[in-house]
């Protein structure tokens, strides 16, 4: 494809050079830039990214056949000047790629907490109907049935993010299922993508630290419904649905914006998808649901009553699409759980490991609640807190970890170039305000915290490791190292099991 194909999709845009070089992909990053790629400088946003403009030169030494800047950078290489580099990375990306969204019928999830279980339950749902599914998410990319891992936990950018879409277009896949980022709506790492359903979860405290309020999280959250279309369409294939939760007050605020058909679901709130006479168990969760479609009890083979919420989604998504409230039910029944979400360590000890992603006040308080629930002796609670992140969910997390917890191992969370004391010295804050210093410790070496909390789990307890879940690094000033708290749990499981105590 030649640059000048991609440059008149711009309205405003000033160009220089040669525009009928060819163009053989694009980039964002000088490490991974391949020679004849379209290198697109954007701006920085402090603390988040770095301006790309800085990388110019490198990447035209690297191979660059042109450029994209805000700019003038001085540099001899076919360019095209914009107002909004990011906006012309979304429209080039999915020109380049052929609009694969189109093709499509994408969902999208967004919301703090319950993103990839729901994704995953909604694959798993629609897999058992017969569809060809493909996913998107934090714990990695699946198309044609193979998964790719990474260790992005925001949405990809925007020509990555076409080119998935564009292998799932390749494989023949009917829908699309990825998880939506308030980051990634925010940079608009997600514009021209053409959603079908736009899927809202909950909103809780996160993400303070880019955002700066919780009414400009909201409003970057609310970016996906109201980029939902403005049309309505006789063809049922062209119909878009916004599925909120109507137990959350934020869904009030989408429901305003979207033009799209609002589906609900909820416990507590009247809503169109709901759940009944819940029972939470350590072996799974029932309930009776009832939907617009019909009636049925349901056993889910997870715990926890945010599986619920997770599970009515799922359910919402796959009803619009008129599959059967059976063969919904008959998939989730069956769905064993995903990696990281109170995964159990199970090396034949006499007490119970669960490993989950908890990593925000909301989440932790979910998880510790359902534990709570079934934990019939003492709760140990393994956490930390990110570094170079919201400071204020550091006491709050503390303060949930000794309300709900016999005993408390704080400790390093991806403490990147912070200093991991300091972190912990704000978690101290919540713990002193719920416990006293003989149920809590402070350990910056999240091995030897893990470690210390299964050493002292008696027959009957439950040690519950949060934070990380499925990821299987941690970010450290000298960089990221590989680090799996399944793997870390399992060896002080075998080690107590060894020295007999």
């Amino acid at each position: 494809m030649k640059l000048r194909e991609l440059a008149e999709l711009l309205t405003i845009a000033r160009t220089a050079g040669d525009l009928d070089v060819e163009i053989a992909g694009l980039s964002m990053h000088t490490g991974t830039l391949k020679p004849g790629e379209l290198f697109v400088c954007v701006s920085g946003i402090a603390g988040f990214q770095e301006d790309r403009h800085r990388f110019a030169e490198e990447a035209v030494r690297a191979g660059a056949a042109a450029l994209v800047v805000e700019r003038d950078i001085g540099l001899d290489v076919p360019t095209v000047l914009v107002p909004d580099a990011r906006y012309a990375m979304a429209v080039m990306a999915c020109h380049y790629y052929g609009y694969p969204s189109a093709d499509l019928k994408l969902i999208g999830l967004t919301g703090t907490n319950g993103k990839t279980t729901t994704a995953h339950m909604i694959e798993a749902v629609f897999a058992h109907a017969g569809c060809r599914t493909g996913l998107m998410g934090n714990i990695g990319t699946r198309i044609g049935g193979v998964t790719v891992e990474t260790d992005l936990i925001n949405t990809k950018e925007p020509h990555k993010l076409q080119a998935s879409l564009s292998n799932m277009r390749a494989h023949r896949t009917e829908y699309g299922i990825m998880e939506v980022t308030s980051q990634g709506l925010d940079m608009g790492r997600v514009l021209g993508c053409e959603f079908r359903t736009a899927v809202f979860t909950n909103l809780t405290q996160d993400h303070l630290n880019y955002h700066g309020t919780m009414d400009k999280y909201r409003e970057a959250k609310g970016l996906f419904f109201s980029r939902l279309g403005n049309g309505f369409s006789p063809d049922p294939g062209k119909r878009k649905f916004a599925v909120l939760n109507a137990d959350d007050p934020a869904s009030d605020y989408f429901r305003k914006i979207t033009p799209a058909q609002v589906i609900t679901y909820g416990v507590n709130e009247d809503a169109d998808v709901m759940a009944k006479s819940i029972a939470l168990t350590a072996q799974g969760t029932r309930f009776e649901l009832v939907t617009f479609a019909g009636a049925r009890p349901l056993n889910l083979r997870m715990v926890g009553a945010f599986n619920v919420y997770n599970a009515l989604a799922a359910i919402a998504c796959a009803l619009v699409e008129r599959i059967p409230l059976e063969t919904i039910c008959e998939a989730l029944e069956q769905l064993n759980g995903v990696p990281g979400r109170m995964e159990i360590v199970d090396e034949g000890q006499n007490f119970l490991v669960l490993v989950d992603y908890a990593h925000t006040p909301d989440g932790l308080d979910n998880a510790l609640a359902a534990v709570k629930q079934f934990a019939g002796a003492n709760l140990i609670t393994v956490f930390g807190c990110g570094g170079d992140r919201d400071r204020a969910k550091r006491p709050v997390m503390g303060r949930l970890a000794a309300q709900y917890s016999d005993y408390v191992v704080a400790t390093s969370d991806n403490p990147r170039w912070e200093n991991p004391e300091a972190i912990l010295e704000d978690i101290r804050q919540g713990l002193e305000e719920e416990a006293d210093e003989s149920r809590y410790e402070l350990i910056p070496d999240r091995r030897e915290a893990i470690a210390k909390a299964i050493e002292r789990a008696l027959p009957g307890d439950i040690v519950l490791i949060a934070g990380k879940g499925h990821e299987t690094y941690q970010i450290v000033q000298d960089g990221t190292v590989h680090f799996d708290d399944r793997e870390e749990a399992r060896q002080a499981i075998r080690r107590k099991a060894t020295s007999g105590s």
